[in-house]
């Protein structure tokens, strides 16, 4: 029989599972009448699934046998996805608003995408795993090709499903690998299996199971799918995958590396030592000579997810921390920028999407000015902005547990993804003015992107509370 603490531990997925069937049939028999209701219900969702991560907390770490694992590192992993998918559902209605009609289905894919995601970072056994990662590719797939009526849309899906198809099936041979060889699909078992000695055949399965996560991080150099989808998807739909998914295969990532791959700590820190550098110089480089602003975006999340790896590569809880801390800051950063971008608009309130188009934004909309400003320059990592705390603390770790090689070529690579950002900066403040965008943006846009410019300014703030509670997800795992 199931335990009612395991069914306990599991309540947030369960919330999101219930609310989206529901949604999900309001939807069909209410018609794309209902979108508005059903957006709102599904960030309702969210906020109840957030609120009983702390009953999840208190039923203990493991639940279904060890399947499944309800610790502080899932409820701070799940705490952003959360935050993302809700922000992602609610700038998403006026973008849809434009080319035809705001549908139902939209907010409900996001549910589900966010069980699966839930599932990723709760993971205790390599069957968890892959059923997580697969419910939440599946809607990710979907997402991607949500504007059926544009040929990009349509593009982005199907690229995205068959790398993703491409990279599941590299992960799958990875788990099976490790599943022959440890004789074990747990992590606890892995690792006991590892203990007495990594053989080729494990080293294996672990390569094949990282480079199936690399491409969920979109990291270097499995990162070929993100500046097509990110560009071809809807934008609403590229500032969900640009934050709430990141977090999730981050967040998996760690946990295998510390708590089934951890007596194989020096196998795998080459790996992600090399994936690291290689996504912080590719994507700095690469982004240089992007037009368009949600392609720039893409080898920007590239070149941060090389940033957060620089924390795991250490392999102490002191830079798994930052790894987390660097995480948060991420994705109040990208949500406040793709809600900027989302008020590029013309004056028929069509979508535009070029960087040139932001010249002269500071005369036009000075407050929107402000705001790309202080998005770029954080993820510059421009002091004061909380996004210079976000580099600091990685590169901190990495000093602190002697690899202060990594963290010098981390910070000298920094300075390619500055000129990118800076660039952008430039465009707005100082190009002769484009033609001008609508003169008001939307309300919600608007709310969002000051909530998050607010927190960018003021982040320190919260760093006691930041600190405190990326240090018990860090010791929950080791």
């Amino acid at each position: 029989m199931i335990e009612v603490a395991s069914l306990l531990a599991v309540l947030p997925e369960l919330v999101l599972t219930v609310a989206g069937l529901a949604l999900l049939i309001t939807g069909a028999f209410a018609g794309d009448g209902s979108a508005r209701v059903v957006n709102w219900l599904s960030v309702l969702a969210l906020a109840i699934a957030g609120l009983t991560l702390s009953t999840s907390l208190a039923n203990g770490p493991d639940a279904f046998d060890g399947l499944y694992r309800a610790d502080a590192f899932s409820a701070f992993a799940k705490a952003l996805i959360y935050g993302a998918a809700a922000a992602a559902i609610l700038i998403a209605p006026r973008y849809f608003n434009v080319g035809g009609r705001a549908r139902p289905e939209y907010p409900v894919l996001i549910l589900f995408s966010s069980v699966g995601m839930g599932m990723m970072v709760s993971a205790g056994d390599l069957l968890t795993l892959y059923v997580g990662l697969e419910m939440q590719s599946l809607a990710a797939y979907v997402l991607a090709s949500f504007m059926r009526q544009d040929e990009r849309s349509s593009e982005a899906g199907l690229k995205y499903f068959v790398l993703g198809s491409l990279a599941s099936g590299i992960l799958l041979y990875g788990t099976a690998l490790l599943y022959g060889f440890t004789g074990s699909t747990s992590f606890d078992g892995i690792a006991l299996a590892m203990a007495d000695g990594v053989g080729k055949g494990e080293l294996f399965g672990m390569v094949f199971l990282l480079a199936g996560l690399a491409f969920k991080m979109s990291a270097v150099p499995f990162h070929m799918w993100t500046p097509d989808v990110y560009e071809g998807a809807p934008t609403p739909v590229t500032a969900f995958f640009g934050s709430a998914p990141k977090v999730a295969a981050m967040a998996l990532t760690v946990r295998i590396a510390i708590e089934a791959l951890g007596p194989a700590g020096l196998d795998w820190q080459q790996i992600v030592i090399f994936v690291a550098l290689a996504s912080i110089i590719f994507g700095g480089v690469a982004a240089i000579g992007q037009s368009n602003i949600k392609r720039l975006m893409a080898y920007s999340s590239i070149n941060n997810v090389g940033f957060a790896l620089i924390g795991l590569a250490v392999g102490t809880p002191a830079g798994v921390a930052a790894t987390m801390s660097y995480l948060a800051i991420y994705v109040v950063m990208t949500i406040g920028a793709f809600a900027c971008m989302l008020q590029m608009r013309d004056e028929q309130g069509r979508p535009i999407e070029t960087i040139a188009s932001l010249a002269g934004l500071s005369q036009s909309r000075k407050g929107l000015a402000a705001a790309f400003a202080i998005f770029m320059f954080s993820m510059a990592g421009i002091p004061p902005l909380f996004g210079f705390w976000a580099k600091f603390l990685v590169f901190d770790a990495a000093v602190a547990a002697g690899m202060t090689s990594l963290a010098a070529v981390g910070i000298a690579a920094s300075v390619i993804g500055a000129f990118y950002y800076l660039k952008i900066i430039k465009t707005i403040y100082f190009d002769e003015p484009a033609a001008a965008y609508e003169a008001q943006g939307g309300a919600v846009e608007n709310v969002i992107l000051t909530a998050c410019a607010v927190v960018i300014v003021f982040g320190y703030l919260l760093n006691p509370a930041l600190d405190y509670a990326s240090a018990a997800a860090a010791a929950s795992l080791f």
